[in-house]
């Protein structure tokens, strides 16, 4: 009896099965892509697109760098002001490196004022990240409004100026989100890189998570109110440096564009 494993017409079934197996996989991938970038609610645009759109003509600030020709990567924290910020603050001042800081308004932004002052004063980005961390994709308009609008007033209160860029807790958005975000003047940052910091106190393991997934024009998502996440710091930057990368503020790295409200960006 012939085998047919090693027949023309068995080595065809062989081909014909793996080919149908990588395209499931492939199928597969797709659906999993699609899921996770319909998840974030509104399409983001990407900050290399944005940068290319604005051409000569755009009147966003530089900053030291033209992240058009510049190996950039910006560096942003979460859910602060807390306890081990003011480290984190000589920290960037030491390394001369900018960074966003999404603040929430209720007990961080009114329990630390003088942080949330040092943050504008030293040249960093100031942000928002809602007044109690509500989930604004379960809100109701009038509750995101709220959300947005109290830590928006908060820290006028404290800096003089609205913040221009907020992150939605979770990374969550939607139709509603957006209109609201629109209507207050903020641009919804996500971002590329997380650390999962809030899982863990392993400060090298924060390291290494965000340098593995660094890449030009990413935007880092770390929470500067966990143990391990202010140690970890010092050694992001310096990998990163030594890898050529330039540290920025969001709105640097979109410059010469300047971010739209209602505009959703991710890397």
């Amino acid at each position: 009896m012939q085998d047919n494993s090693t027949s023309g017409g068995g080595i065809r079934r062989r081909i014909r099965r793996r080919y149908v197996a990588l395209a499931a996989g492939l199928t597969l991938a797709a659906v999993a892509a699609t899921t996770a970038l319909s998840s974030w609610g509104t399409d983001p645009v990407a900050p290399s697109d944005v940068r290319a759109d604005a051409g000569d003509d755009g009147k966003g600030e530089f900053g030291s760098v033209d992240c058009r020709k510049a190996k950039c990567i910006a560096l942003t924290f979460d859910a602060g002001p807390g306890k081990d910020t003011p480290e984190l603050l000589d920290t960037l001042k030491r390394e001369k490196v900018p960074a966003t800081f999404f603040l929430l308004g209720k007990n961080h932004v009114k329990k630390y004022p003088d942080l949330v002052k040092r943050l504008a004063d030293e040249g960093h980005e100031v942000a928002n990240h809602t007044w109690t961390h509500g989930i604004l994709t379960d809100l109701s308009t009038d509750e995101i409004r709220a959300e947005l609008d109290r830590t928006q007033q908060a820290i006028k209160d404290i800096t003089g100026k609205e913040p221009t860029l907020m992150r939605p807790p979770q990374g969550r958005t939607n139709d509603e989100v957006t209109r609201v975000c629109k209507e207050l003047g903020l641009s919804q940052i996500l971002w590329s890189v997380t650390a999962k910091d809030y899982s863990t106190k392993d400060s090298a393991l924060i390291r290494k998570r965000v340098i593995d997934q660094a890449d030009r024009d990413g935007i880092i998502l770390l929470h500067d109110i966990y143990d391990g996440t202010v140690p970890a710091v010092p050694g992001i930057i310096k990998s990163l440096k030594a890898d050529g990368y330039t540290f920025v503020t969001v709105p640097q790295l979109m410059a010469p564009a300047v971010p739209e409200p209602g505009t959703v960006y991710r890397p």
